[in-house]
């Protein structure tokens, strides 16, 4: 089926204009991404991390010319909506970083995010502001709807305060930015504190609050539910237990529970 970006663009939009919470999975290649896609998940995010850990290396340590080619593998191998993970945009400087948002739509993202780390810390509150207005107006000058994310990174960059997060949130929802994200929120009151501050659709990193439900999460006020590189971790561990099994017991135990390939095929095949 031929799905076009616009068409991806408005049904992503309509998904964070709808009742309840959405959940959008994180997958790291093309074939997590297919196979998330048959399981009937209606859009996609891309994972810094995943996608690093995916080519051997720590989340940080990709390319922008990298990232641009995932993205558009991802794209092109789906035909439901993906939104990128674009860390800080590959740029300090406000206009660069917004340009990182027209190369990400050119290769068919349909949103992506910007946030307030630069690698080494956290900028500068009307530093931060200024680059979400960069981005905002450059994704308003596209010809289809780019959901622009601000993400406010205080409380996974070892600043805790929860007060100056919202601050930030604030202002880069005054900025123009369709989605506010500060990943690190760790309890549902902490979600409404912030779904209670700003009125712009809320996305929660929910690896951080591993007890709370969907019902849970959408009562405080969440609207988009991602999980971050938490996946792809996932899907790591067994691979690290079953070498562990392989090298210390010399036993192969691990392979009684592997996906069966009528399973895989089925989703693939959707």
């Amino acid at each position: 089926m031929n799905v076009t970006q616009a068409e991806k663009a408005e049904k992503f939009k309509a998904l964070h204009e709808g009742a309840g919470a959405f959940i959008i999975p994180n997958p790291w290649d093309v074939g997590s991404a297919r196979l998330l896609e048959g399981q009937g998940f209606a859009a996609l995010a891309t994972t810094s991390s995943g996608f690093a850990n995916a080519l051997g290396r720590l989340d940080g340590m990709v390319t922008l010319a990298e990232k641009l080619v995932h993205c558009q593998a991802l794209c092109e191998a789906t035909t439901i909506p993906v939104t990128a993970d674009l860390e800080n945009c590959f740029a300090h400087e406000p206009g660069k970083a917004a340009e990182t948002i027209r190369l990400a739509a050119a290769v068919g993202v349909v949103g992506g995010s910007i946030e307030d780390y630069s690698g080494e810390g956290i900028y500068d509150f009307t530093h931060a502001v200024e680059r979400v207005q960069a981005a905002v107006e450059v994704a308003r000058s596209l010809d289809f709807h780019f959901t622009l994310t601000a993400r406010a990174e205080n409380l996974i960059r070892g600043r805790n305060d929860l007060d100056d997060t919202i601050r930030r949130l604030q202002a880069f929802e005054a900025a123009g930015a369709d989605v506010l994200y500060a990943p690190g929120l760790k309890t549902l009151e902490q979600v409404r504190a912030v779904t209670s501050a700003v009125s712009k659709p809320v996305n929660v990193l929910v690896v951080m609050l591993p007890g709370a439900t969907v019902a849970q999460l959408a009562e405080a006020g969440a609207k988009r539910l991602s999980i971050g590189g938490a996946l792809a971790r996932a899907a790591l561990a067994p691979v690290l237990r079953a070498g562990v099994e392989m090298m210390e017991r010399g036993s192969f135990g691990w392979t009684q529970d592997l996906a069966s390939n009528g399973e895989i095929r089925a989703l693939l095949a959707r």
